[in-house]
């Protein structure tokens, strides 16, 4: 043939197919005889003008075909990894719902609007994350409403992880305990609308002299089939070295970023002996590393936002943060992504995490983060990075 390869990005293999077809049917009925309706020429004669003739009718057909949902182009590009033991099979990111429970509780990100968490979840579906991450505390109950509004109205549905063991009374407060985590997975199904939770995590391991009693419960609600697997979150080795005798933990989900790589040493290679699943939250340390973060930002925090009084929030550690901020923002510049992107891909290099927790409030802050679900660190720049911080270690 005399005519050229049409380069269209990125297109699945679906959309070659149909291409390939529509090209063949354009040359088959340009090359036929109006008399016979047999073809008269080979397609080797098949020429450029003739080409070019029709080129404005494959461009047509083409925008058709490519413009797929992105849900599609960027979920098959996304390596899904198991989660520990389970059949779970998740993207390198699930969606963060802490933010989007609102304020006026004790943990509160500040106010948030819920129809702009509901978006957040839908463009975080859309474009390939297949896990979101609540718990019962978030907005006290509100996070997990607000999760099962979205999924009514989703293109296709997630799997749902939640929490239990922080339980609040009627004038707000939030207390732990490992007593009424039946009562709590009752309360999580009706407000998740649910008939099974695919993941159960004990939220914290407090009281510690308690936490075999609850996790003798989440093993029967394991059996009972209310949840599928069970997993822990903040525990110490020691502490599931306990619970692992009564039954298996599917996960672990711990704080871990570049600036908090407390479980880095022992925790983290534990689970990855035991094949026990690692979720880690706070990647970009809860808007921190994101690059949007400034001083100012900070200081007209509203009263209700908690992070007002984090320790690294506040100088002298605000400071060192932001500067390791503009750093990740330097590699960022390199490859057209955000701070953010490079936080998370910093977390997953550690071949012990199986995905990230990313939070989003609305569906601009989902889509600036989506890259970290492909992109990946190379050595250089992770040895970079890890330089930075030795060289600027917190005061």
């Amino acid at each position: 043939m005399l005519c050229s390869p049409v380069v269209i990005p990125q297109p699945s293999g679906g959309i070659c197919f149909c291409l390939s077809v529509f090209v063949f049917a354009v040359i088959l009925s340009e090359a036929k005889d109006p008399d016979t309706d047999r073809t008269a020429q080979p397609f080797s004669t098949f020429s450029a003008t003739k080409f070019q003739q029709f080129m404005p009718r494959l461009k047509s057909f083409s925008r058709i075909v490519v413009a797929s949902p992105p849900a599609l182009a960027s979920n098959a590009t996304m390596d899904k990894k198991q989660l520990g033991n389970s059949d779970l099979h998740l993207s390198p990111i699930g969606f963060g719902a802490w933010a989007i429970g609102g304020g006026d509780w004790a943990f509160a990100w500040g106010p948030q609007d819920d129809n702009d968490s509901i978006a957040a979840i839908h463009k975080a579906l859309e474009l390939g994350v297949n896990w979101i991450d609540t718990a019962a505390v978030y907005g006290l109950g509100h996070s997990e409403e607000v999760v099962a509004r979205a999924l009514k109205t989703a293109s296709h549905k997630p799997y749902i992880f939640t929490k239990s063991t922080m339980i609040w009374d009627e004038k707000v407060e939030v207390t732990n305990s490992q007593k009424q985590i039946r009562r709590e997975c009752e309360d999580s199904l009706r407000r998740l609308q649910v008939e099974a939770i695919d993941l159960y995590q004990v939220h914290w391991p407090k009281p510690d002299e308690d936490i075999e009693e609850g996790w003798s419960v989440m093993a029967d609600l394991q059996r009972e089939g209310k949840v599928r697997w069970i997993g822990v979150s903040n525990f110490s080795v020691a502490q599931m070295e306990r619970v692992m005798k009564i039954a298996p933990i599917t996960s672990q989900q711990p704080p871990y970023s570049m600036l908090n790589r407390t479980y880095e040493a022992e925790n983290l290679p534990f689970c990855k002996q035991h094949n026990i699943g690692l979720l880690n939250y706070a990647p970009m340390h809860s808007g921190l590393l994101t690059g949007a973060m400034s001083k100012e930002r900070v200081a007209n925090f509203p009263a209700n936002d908690f992070r007002r009084n984090a320790k690294n929030y506040q100088e002298p550690l605000l400071s060192r943060n932001l500067a390791v901020a503009d750093k990740l923002k330097e590699i960022a510049a390199r490859h057209s992504v955000t701070a953010g992107v490079i936080a998370i891909a910093w977390t997953l290099h550690n071949p012990a995490i199986t995905a990230a927790i990313v939070g989003g409030r609305n569906a601009k802050q989902v889509e600036g983060v989506i890259p970290a679900a492909t992109f990946r660190l190379t050595e250089p720049e992770y040895a970079e990075i890890n330089k930075f911080l030795a060289a600027h270690p917190a005061p």
